[in-house]
């Protein structure tokens, strides 16, 4: 059994990359894992100040969020799950903004399993990857990282589009044998 943590970037409840994350989800915990989902709408994370407390004197970050809390969760889980929407074929800024706050620990962030969620508007999936390169950027960051999977959600742009896409079954396929 692993522990997977899913965090999903999506600034709408329900919308196409949330719902592949609720795919991959579903397919983990009938696989038999331990699964935590996180919205990160519903938190409180605030963009690193560059005040380089963290990086020069090796001091927790001083902010006073919610992201220490979901750092130390990626920290504990074995493997993780990166949701997005794109936009301008890249990660929307919710996710960028919780990435930059992992430069406090960073150097613990050893050994995980990645997968990457994406939903875009886009059909092209050759597009999408220049999202995967910038958070490929992350993971050449951290020790022992390995990028197991990417579902691409093209041509869903309105809530709802995701729904009969191959990527709904990808995101339960690879949640299954993750």
């Amino acid at each position: 059994m692993k522990k997977v943590l899913i965090l999903s970037s999506s600034p709408r409840r329900g919308g196409n990359s949330d719902t592949l994350c609720d795919r991959f989800m579903a397919g983990a915990v009938e696989a038999g894992h331990s699964v935590e989902k996180i919205f990160l709408a519903d938190r409180n994370i605030n963009p690193c100040t560059g005040c380089s407390v963290c990086s020069m004197y090796g001091k927790p970050c001083p902010q006073q969020d919610d992201a220490a809390e979901l750092v130390a969760k990626m920290i504990e889980a074995d493997v993780i799950v990166l949701g997005t929407p794109v936009y301008f074929y890249t990660m929307c800024g919710q996710m960028k903004t919780f990435i930059d706050r992992c430069c406090v620990r960073y150097l613990e962030i050893r050994n995980k399993e990645f997968y990457i969620i994406l939903a875009a508007a886009e059909d092209d999936v050759k597009l999408m990857e220049r999202t995967v390169d910038t958070f490929q950027g992350f993971f050449d960051c951290l020790e022992g990282a390995t990028l197991k999977g990417v579902v691409y959600g093209a041509g869903a742009w309105k809530r709802g589009e995701i729904e009969g896409k191959p990527a709904m079954t990808e995101a339960w396929e690879m949640g299954r044998g993750c």
